[in-house]
């Protein structure tokens, strides 16, 4: 009988990565001269799963937020691990703008990639299980085509690759 091979489409983040990204990007802040004498705040709540950015003003807030993305990056995360929830006033004429973390791939989501899985016509079966899904073939380069047909479109959820056996 001929082995079946799987692996797993899910959403969780390396949170040390995470958290290791926001402390760079705190201590650049602080660094960087255009944001000397200036509110430039970066706030991460482990419970509440948000970001919080703070700053004096709209385009400093925007440069707060490129820091922040590009020190995701480079840890290898990607950006859509934030999810814009507000932009608000906040005290003294700050401006404050709130992330929520997405660590969870949606059901909706979920439901749409594994129907495209499977209007593909690869002899692969795509099943939703508890957080992830788990994809499973008897192919490794099915398996692979798969992989990367995923890879290849647009999705909401920062959607990551594992235990590939």
């Amino acid at each position: 009988m001929a082995k079946e091979h799987a692996f797993d489409i899910s959403a969780k983040i390396n949170m040390q990565n995470f958290k290791d990204a926001i402390a760079q990007a705190e201590k650049e802040t602080v660094s960087r001269y255009d944001f000397k004498g200036i509110t430039a705040e970066i706030n991460y709540n482990e419970k509440a799963k948000t970001l919080t950015l703070t700053s004096s003003s709209d385009n400093k807030l925007e440069a707060l937020v490129d820091i922040v993305i590009a020190r995701l990056l480079k840890r290898e995360l990607s950006s859509k691990v934030l999810d814009e929830a507000t932009v608000v006033d906040a005290s003294g004429g700050d401006r404050r703008q709130v992330f929520k973390i997405v660590d969870y791939i949606e059901s909706k989501e979920a439901k749409k990639i594994v129907t495209e899985i499977k209007t593909q016509k690869m002899k692969v079966t795509a099943t939703l299980e508890g957080d992830h899904i788990r994809v499973k073939g008897k192919n490794l380069d099915d398996l692979q085509k798969a992989m990367k047909h995923i890879r290849g479109m647009e999705w909401d959820a920062p959607l990551v690759f594992e235990n590939f056996r």
